[in-house]
């Protein structure tokens, strides 16, 4: 079974779990080596089985981990050629053998799961969202985005279960305290993707076959987990779309490791 995991995800760290036979990945060690093997081990995940880390983009809060557990575990971290110049001096010594690189919008085989890094829109310097399948399954991660692209749409349609960015809400942003400049990158099109923009590709996501949504890479000081399920949820409701029986609906938490989702 394709399986996924979150061991944190939000403004202050990422770190996602996937995996499929024997073959065990991660996207994005923007946690604490000590935490994300922490977090590894109380789902009971197989160290040994980790085959590499694949970067999402070079902002700490995606790679703080990455080169701690490449030397702890010895595996390679996989990342296209601009995300590796932008956080190459931020890793600590990696062996040459273990920095792989990437071409975005092509598919991948890494034992067991195949893999697509794609284009989205951010503020870095070549963000990807992710792309994961099985044989018969496709999950899709898709966090710091700026806007819906139709490179998106195209990626992450038909994905029965899809890690979607709910940063923000506009009204804390704006009466937060933030910078002014702060708050225009936010909303940028390079940016993050708010509660409201996150909502209304919930209800095309659902029209495009994905059973399982779960709301992402939330802000610490401008938005809470309640308050991004409900703007989902009403959203939904309006498109007569109803959580428990036309999809499940859940907002991954910041400090603690998910339960495994299994496709």
């Amino acid at each position: 079974m394709l399986k996924y995991c979150s061991i944190g995800s939000g403004s202050s760290g990422n770190c996602h779990f996937v995996s499929y036979k024997d073959t065990n990945i991660l996207i994005d060690a923007g946690l604490s080596g000590k935490r994300i093997t922490g977090g590894l081990s109380d789902i009971n995940a197989d160290l040994d089985k980790i085959k590499g880390i694949f970067i999402t983009h070079e902002h700490s809060d995606h790679i703080k981990g990455a080169g701690i557990l490449s030397r702890k575990l010895d595996v390679p971290i996989f990342a296209n050629v601009k995300t590796w110049c932008a956080m190459k001096d931020k890793l600590g010594n990696i062996k040459e053998e273990n920095m792989k690189v990437f071409e975005n919008d092509k598919t991948y085989s890494i034992g067991d799961l195949g893999i697509k890094p794609f284009s989205i829109p951010h503020d870095s310097s070549d963000a990807v969202g992710y792309n994961l399948f099985s044989d018969k399954e496709k999950i899709s991660i898709a966090t710091d985005i700026g806007c819906i692209t139709d490179n998106i749409r195209e990626n992450v349609y038909n994905s029965k279960l899809v890690v979607l960015e709910s940063n923000y809400d506009p009204n804390m942003l704006m009466m937060g305290s933030y910078t002014y400049s702060l708050k225009r990158r936010v909303m940028s099109d390079c940016g993050h993707l708010s509660n409201e923009e996150a909502a209304k590709f919930c209800v095309d996501l659902v029209n495009q076959g994905t059973e399982s949504i779960l709301l992402a890479h939330l802000s610490k000081e401008n938005n809470f987990p309640d308050l991004a399920f409900a703007t989902s949820k009403n959203v939904l409701a309006s498109n007569e779309m109803i959580i428990g029986k036309n999809l499940n609906l859940e907002v991954l938490s910041r400090d603690e490791v998910s339960k495994i989702y299994s496709l």
